[in-house]
């Protein structure tokens, strides 16, 4: 007998219903890998993200000293793929110039930029990790702090206040600075007003001139009036953006008392240690690009900028004569010394310093001083 067709409707449904069936489990099979994958994405960009905010010394993007903490906040952004944002603030728009080593030290702000020798009255030891009259150069400072020991001692200093240090860029040797009287004497240098601060600002008060500290917004005006007689500041790139050229009638070199000044970028070891190790080794590596960055610009600006301030604005460049250089030296070994003995830390930083300095003196005479004497005959 033939099935007729009403036979075969519950056969038709439940295949219907069958593949209704296979198909919903593919449906909720292909929903739930497309869930996994979103899942996976959502944890790949939802790593946690790290927000620093890191204060400086110096103007907004001033150039060299300014423009170094904007580059390592940028490094650290790129290279740590968005997970550690930067903000940079120049001095004065969250805290004062002279409040960065605190506001790092509370933590207000995770990392700062400026010079260690600011915080001498904080440590004594600290003029070391900057740079001292007649100390070393960049290359011999790097040397020093990565491979001599400079480093440890630096981050022992500062351990007391919660603050890890890292070398954050070198403006190579400085100019002894801009003057409206000659210097032919040592003669010359007593009653002299000249802002110059650190131990360069000590040395020339015990040679009877007048150290006065202002901030680097007053130094034109000041020189134009006559409230001083002479100012520091870095070198020609700098220099000449400030306009001394308008106010001074003389350029001095050489930079006696900053031969290789180390700025510093300090970070909150709170902050620091709150980092993955990957986002750590990212911050210790942008410093390293930093600190070589800084030497690199100021290498090639200076040059470009001397040849405009004597070429074109007449600039007359003076070298401070021997016998005011050999007793500035004199003065300078003599006020070190004294300041070594002031705690222990200090004693074992300068012991350390100066060792250093003696065997790179040693090898540089034959080495780098010979080379330079060599290609200048």
């Amino acid at each position: 007998m033939k099935p007729s067709k009403n036979n075969y409707t519950p056969l038709i449904i439940l295949v219907l219903l069958a593949a209704l069936v296979g198909m919903s489990w593919l449906y909720v099979g292909e929903r739930s890998r497309d869930h996994s994958r979103s899942e996976q994405q959502k944890s790949s960009s939802g790593q946690q993200v790290f927000h620093w905010k890191l204060v400086t010394t110096w103007p907004k993007n001033f150039p060299g000293l300014g423009t170094a903490p904007e580059k390592f906040a940028n490094i650290v952004n790129a290279m740590s793929q968005g997970r550690l944002l930067i903000k940079v603030y120049g001095a004065g728009e969250l805290v004062p110039a002279m409040g960065v080593f605190d506001a790092v030290s509370a933590g207000s702000a995770q990392a700062g930029h400026g010079a260690a020798y600011y915080w001498k009255g904080k440590l004594a030891s600290s003029i070391f990790f900057t740079a001292v009259p007649f100390g070393m150069t960049a290359q011999e400072m790097n040397g020093w702090l990565y491979h001599g020991g400079g480093i440890e001692l630096w981050r022992e200093a500062y351990a007391p206040f919660n603050i890890i240090p890292m070398a954050g860029g070198n403006t190579g040797v400085q100019m002894a600075g801009w003057f409206n009287k000659e210097i032919n004497s040592i003669e010359d240098v007593k009653g002299l007003k000249m802002r110059i601060p650190g131990s360069g600002g000590e040395v020339w008060d015990r040679l009877g001139g007048s150290a006065v500290t202002l901030p680097g917004g007053e130094l034109y005006t000041s020189l134009q009036t006559g409230v001083i007689d002479a100012t520091e500041w870095v070198a020609p790139s700098n220099d000449m953006a400030f306009g001394f050229h308008e106010v001074a009638k003389y350029y001095y070199y050489p930079g006696w008392h900053e031969p290789g000044s180390t700025l510093e970028l300090i970070i909150n070891k709170d902050a620091f240690e709150a980092l993955p190790k990957d986002l750590q080794t990212i911050v210790e590596a942008a410093a390293r690009y930093a600190n070589a960055d800084m030497l690199d610009e100021y290498t090639a600006r200076n040059n470009t900028a001397l040849k405009e301030l004597v070429g074109k604005h007449k600039v007359q460049l003076r070298k401070l004569p021997d016998d005011v250089l050999r007793e500035l030296h004199r003065v300078s070994d003599a006020y070190l010394l004294e300041l070594s003995k002031t705690d222990e830390l200090t004693g074992r930083v300068y012991q350390s310093w100066k060792q250093f300095m003696e065997d790179a003196k040693e090898y540089h005479h034959i080495s780098e001083q010979a080379y330079i004497n060599a290609r200048d005959l």
